[in-house]
């Protein structure tokens, strides 16, 4: 019934590789239940209350929504998509919602906004809206889009894990580990990780990805245990030791579980922010949340399509809808539960690359989430350095698609190659999409070849102006 259902056998696929898979994905972003607090937990609103409404941050009340809300919806997304696909609130929107949003009303208004978006993002779905822009997205700007990804998330990988790191001054934003030279045991950690993965990867070793995860968190612990390294940065103290671990400190925990509190869930003002502000500006906010939650997902699924195996010849994937679906409410369901849009995650690739190729190693990966929940010490033992290696890999198999692009064709080479390069250069996916958008369309425009631009990605391309051109806009209308 399990394969039945799933499509295991049919899509070249095992229970265990599934599973294999499903539990990588969580290690490579389970970060998120720790990092979402130090966003949001730590950041005030207008009023100068923390979320939650508190004088004081309660960085456990966000760790544990944030756990509970991936664990469901990834499950969901396994069960009613069935795509190797995990969901978690999205890196990046968060931000934009902390500094951005809720610096200009209540937390309670703030995740209103969000609930807003989610809910018109979901009615794209149901009108079939959103389908129809990612099938009228050219099948050769699809790859670009997945090799810049992979470019991105192994860059993600390499700041994460402190090989590379940002100078903060000069002409050069990074360089090479600190000051140009690699300090620390952690970057050890995270080299030993990444040439074990590819020696047993080179081997054809089952499980390298996850192997790889957990041998270099034992060594992590062990070194950590005997050495005392701490954490790159003292949140107490505001010390930074270069030489310390990013994010988690890979120490034996005092205790392995923890009763989860779940008292944000509903804590959101829908029609706030009205109230607030002026009506121009609350639309320009929900169109930036709008846009690139869009895009962001339309990357990741394209990602995945291609890594996994799953796409047709027209860069489509099975289950299309029922997937933007799920990931449309995920956006309504985060703001419900205080924590910042949910969306897709592209380290899910990691568990692509491990094997996975069916719903069932989502569900795995929710299953995990849901037991983080309660488990968060002990998840917060694995470092990123260890972690980090995976990310690497990930984005060298996606990098690979990068032959199927037609160089000859400036239409598609120059917006492909815009897009490639701009998701790393900006951190940010939507940014890449929109730029090859916008280039394919003025380029066919110019080659008299306009027929072959479809209207819909005309009318994104227009969208993504406004994007692009949505602060000095603000700044006019203001």
């Amino acid at each position: 019934m399990l394969d039945s259902y799933f499509k295991i056998s049919e899509r070249g696929s095992t229970v265990a590789r599934e599973v294999r898979g499903g539990i990588v994905t969580f290690f490579t972003m389970a970060y998120i239940v720790a990092l979402n607090p130090l966003i949001i937990g730590l950041a005030k609103d207008a009023d100068g209350k923390y979320i939650g409404g508190g004088d004081a941050p309660n960085l456990a009340l966000v760790a544990a929504m944030t756990a509970l809300m991936a664990g469901v919806l990834t499950i969901l997304m396994g069960v009613v998509g069935n795509y190797p696909l995990a969901l978690a609130t999205g890196l990046g929107l968060n931000t934009f919602v902390a500094v951005g949003i809720a610096s200009k009303m209540t937390w309670a208004d703030a995740m209103g906004l969000v609930v807003i978006e989610g809910i018109i993002i979901t009615i794209l779905v149901l009108t079939g809206f959103r389908t129809a822009v990612f099938r009228a997205v050219p099948a050769q700007l699809k790859i670009a889009i997945s090799v810049g990804i992979g470019l991105f998330i192994a860059l993600i990988g390499l700041v994460d894990a402190g090989f590379v790191r940002r100078t903060g001054a000069g002409p050069v934003p990074v360089t090479l580990g600190d000051g140009g030279t690699l300090v620390g045991w952690p970057v050890i950690i995270f080299a030993l990780g990444l040439f074990l993965t590819i020696a047993l990867m080179v081997k054809k070793v089952k499980g390298a990805i996850l192997i790889g995860i957990i041998v270099a968190t034992i060594a992590a612990v062990i070194v950590e245990t005997t050495l005392k390294i701490g954490p790159l940065f003292n949140g107490a103290t505001g010390e930074v030791n270069p030489k310390g671990w990013n994010l988690n400190v890979p120490a034996v925990p005092e205790k392995i579980a923890a009763t989860p509190d779940f008292s944000l869930f509903g804590d959101f003002n829908l029609l706030g922010s009205f109230d607030r502000l002026p009506l121009v500006t609350v639309i320009l906010l929900i169109f930036t949340l709008l846009l690139s939650d869009f895009f962001d997902t339309v990357g990741t699924v394209t990602a995945i399509g291609h890594e996994s195996g799953l796409i047709d010849k027209d860069g489509n994937v099975p289950n299309n809808d029922r997937i933007l679906l799920v990931d449309s409410l995920a956006a309504v369901a985060g703001g419900a539960g205080s924590i910042s849009s949910n969306t897709s995650y592209i380290e899910s690739a990691s568990g692509v690359g491990e094997g996975a190729r069916t719903g069932l190693a989502s569900v795995v990966t929710g299953a995990c989430f849901l037991l983080t929940t309660f488990l968060a010490p002990l998840v917060a033992i694995i470092p990123y350095e260890a972690a980090t290696p995976a990310l690497i890999i990930v984005g060298f198999l996606m990098m690979t698609q990068i032959k199927a692009i037609d160089w000859e064709d400036y239409g598609i080479a120059i917006p492909a190659f815009l897009t490639i390069i701009l998701m790393p250069f900006t951190y940010n996916i939507s940014v890449g999409i929109g730029a090859g958008f916008v280039t394919h369309v003025v380029i066919r425009y110019i080659q008299g070849r306009r027929k072959e631009v479809h209207p819909l990605l005309l009318l994104v391309s227009g969208l993504f102006m406004i994007y692009f051109l949505s602060s000095p806009i603000n700044t006019w209308v203001g």
